[in-house]
């Protein structure tokens, strides 16, 4: 144990050659030490470097078993791959065991060798990890239009060929996907270069990691006409028009926004745009009527704006339990539920959350003011606009206070 009376651990990056040079620096920390930690494949390739007498902890999940295992001993040798910092297991100890003194020994990271090897410069690379993580971060980097993508896999959900299928699901054959496979094994070692639909249906050697490189760039207009979207049974009228579309997502301030829900989403024209312009947002939408629910993919897909969640059936009557609770909402359509859908959301908007609702008669605008007095909201802006011949629509924003 170090002197402070902190467990220590030395993390070692290796990569996948089974005949690893480490330097002297680390041939001493490994010889002076008997407990060692990694996973199988660390193990396999560590091992011959290992003293006769040792102790061997894997790192499988629960991860919480494993840090059982550490406080058991006072050092501990951690192998991992690439470098350790990058995504990596010394990030996971600093979250476990805060007050544990780390050294850390990296070597290079998997998209640092697969640039390498394609002697493609990397200092602009936006990299985004889909190892055991949703497509969110996947997602956004997509909808920017990053020029260069480095992404790394998994071997369950997120493998290149389901990568290249959600890519081309959403209009992204822009792109150009390099693999890299087993790199650092001498033997196996494997690059591919691979246009989007060249990758599906193909398997890789896990692991495996990817870039992709843009070959053109895709239009990604601020504000989208709605004669471009799907519309129910064709009728124009069922959709926000663009102005007032962009006024209320303005309303909705959603860059500081993690989670937004869209009740009453109709074609989706809401949820799209405000994917569209906050690709960093969690998206929830809910509609009463059967064919939204392909509506909204098909608008999701003609604007490349995957990550969407759609629910179909009475918002008053949805299961919202399991989902993360949303920061900013759109009420599009109330089906005359107007108070019940706003007292439901009251009791899951988070503090200081926001609901913007569209009036379009002095009906509905009552029907609005009264839900948000009866549940402690307070109107904090309405702002009456026209479009065209179209008649004025009142967009209304009320806050969920701390007081």
């Amino acid at each position: 144990m170090s002197e402070n009376g902190r467990i220590k651990f030395y993390v070692i990056g290796i990569d996948d050659n089974q005949q690893q040079y480490f330097s002297p620096e680390i041939k001493e920390v490994i010889s002076s030490h008997t407990v060692f930690s990694g996973g199988a494949r660390h193990h396999e390739i560590a091992e011959s470097f290992l003293p006769k007498e040792y102790t061997w902890i894997d790192i499988v999940v629960p991860l919480k078993n494993v840090f059982q295992q550490y406080q058991s001993h006072n050092e501990i040798v951690v192998f991992a791959s690439g470098d350790p910092l990058f995504f990596g297991f010394a990030n996971t100890i600093q979250r476990e065991m805060p007050e544990a003194e780390i050294i850390v020994y990296p070597s290079f990271n998997s998209l640092q060798m697969l640039a390498h090897r394609l002697v493609l410069p990397y200092q602009d690379m936006h990299i985004v990890s889909l190892t055991g993580r949703p497509w969110l971060k996947f997602d956004q980097a997509l909808i920017e239009g990053q020029s260069k993508i480095g992404v790394l896999t998994d071997n369950k959900v997120h493998i290149p060929s389901a990568i290249a299928e959600r890519m081309l699901e959403y209009g992204y054959d822009n792109y150009i996907m390099h693999i890299g496979e087993l790199l650092g094994n001498k033997e196996k070692e494997k690059i591919s270069t691979l246009e989007m639909k060249e990758v599906i249906g193909k398997i890789f050697q896990f692991p495996n990691n990817l870039i992709l490189t843009k070959t053109e760039s895709r239009n990604r207009p601020f504000g989208i006409p709605e004669s471009d979207f799907h519309l129910l049974n064709g009728r124009a009228k069922m959709i926000t028009k663009m102005p007032v579309r962009l006024l209320l997502l303005s309303m909705l301030d959603l860059r500081d926004k993690s989670v937004f829900w869209d009740v009453g989403f109709c074609t989706g024209s809401v949820s799209v745009e405000a994917k569209m312009q906050f690709p960093h947002l969690e998206i929830f939408a809910f509609e009463q009527r059967e064919e939204g629910k392909e509506l909204i993919r098909n608008n999701a897909r003609r604007f490349g704006t995957p990550g969407i969640t759609s629910f179909i059936g009475d918002f008053t009557q949805t299961d919202i339990s399991r989902l993360p609770l949303p920061d900013a909402v759109f009420i599009g359509g109330h089906g005359g539920k107007m108070n019940e859908i706003v007292q439901k959301l009251t009791e899951v908007l988070n503090p200081n959350g926001v609901i913007v609702f569209n009036s379009v008669s002095d009906e509905s605008r009552n029907l609005f003011l009264e839900a948000i007095e009866n549940n402690g909201l307070k109107l904090e802006q309405s702002i009456t606009i026209k479009v065209d011949d179209f008649n004025a629509i009142d967009v209304m924003k009320a806050i969920k206070s701390l007081n």
